[in-house]
């Protein structure tokens, strides 16, 4: 089959039917795998249903409710926690991926076994953890008994510190993740530059903090960005390790939600309570945009 020449390639990227026609599959699957369920967890939110019988409508009862909610508020202080925790987690993230670009002896090997928590699914992770956090024979009170701490705590037993316990395997899954995009991004740095540096007298902090930083932060705020919408929406390995508890001490938005809508079968305020994650998901979004742009995108 002839192929289409220049000039008959953009006069049928010119013709506006044809871009709709190119375009329609991909639209079409937005629509209906994203556009109509945010619609409709929007429209479920007024009602008064338990996923199955009648709807009643309520108008904004629901969101009232879940405004006056302390419950909702503590399981949304608890996400915007988490997603602290992960952008403070970049820096590591970081640090470790400058480290593997530097070209150190098992760099290779390191970058695979950095990988192996994103091949496991949140669900096998999450039971290795459990057996991690046991009180009684898991591997960390043994260890901290072995150093004279009598008494280490039930870490996901106590409300004191759950929470905090949980965090620990949710940056472990995504380290492999953000180093892997850490490490591409520096290793397309052109290597003239960095020489150069070097040949100028910068020791290996000053390159790493004046060169290769300032040409991805283009990536790092991509990354910031992910990390924290990912965190606000986190949701199967917390529910795994404790279901929320104890007494919604690790209790999230999206647990919370979860819980309302199949464990309690109030459909219509998980509905509502989904829809505001979203809602706060998308200005946190913006926010954070708006703080780490450049001044060329504002001018763009």
């Amino acid at each position: 089959m002839q192929s289409l020449g220049a000039s008959e390639m953009n006069k049928v990227m010119s013709n506006k039917l044809m871009i709709t026609l190119y375009i329609f599959p991909a639209l079409f699957l937005i629509a209906v795998l994203i556009i109509v369920p945010l619609i409709l967890t929007g429209y479920y939110g007024l009602m008064d249903w338990n996923g199955i019988g009648s709807m009643t409508f309520i108008g904004m009862e629901n969101y009232i409710n879940a405004i006056q909610d302390g419950a909702f508020w503590d399981s949304a202080w608890h996400s915007l926690l988490l997603a602290l925790f992960s952008t403070l987690s970049l820096v590591i993230y970081l640090a470790v991926s400058m480290i593997l670009a530097s070209k150190i002896k098992g760099a290779d090997l390191l970058r695979k076994i950095y990988l192996i928590p994103m091949l496991l699914s949140s669900v096998a992770i999450a039971q290795l953890w459990i057996k991690v956090y046991n009180p009684a024979n898991g591997i960390l009170n043994t260890i901290l008994r072995g150093i004279g701490i009598e008494n280490p705590p039930a870490w996901l037993a106590n409300p004191d510190v759950v929470l905090y316990a949980i965090f620990i395997p949710i940056l472990w899954q995504y380290a492999g993740f953000y180093i892997l995009i850490y490490y591409a991004a520096l290793k397309n740095i052109p290597e003239s530059l960095i020489e150069s540096a070097r040949i100028d007298g910068a020791n290996p902090l000053q390159i790493a903090y004046k060169i290769k930083l300032p040409l991805i932060m283009g990536v790092v705020k991509v990354t910031v960005v992910l990390a924290i919408v990912g965190s606000l929406k986190y949701f199967d390995l917390i529910y795994v390790m404790t279901g929320g508890g104890p007494s919604g001490s690790s209790e999230v938005m999206a647990s919370y939600m979860y819980d309302l809508a199949f464990s309690t079968n109030n459909f219509g305020y998980g509905s509502a309570i989904g829809f505001l994650l979203l809602i706060i998901t998308l200005v946190v979004t913006v926010i954070i945009r708006k703080l780490t742009a450049s001044k060329e995108d504002i001018q763009y």
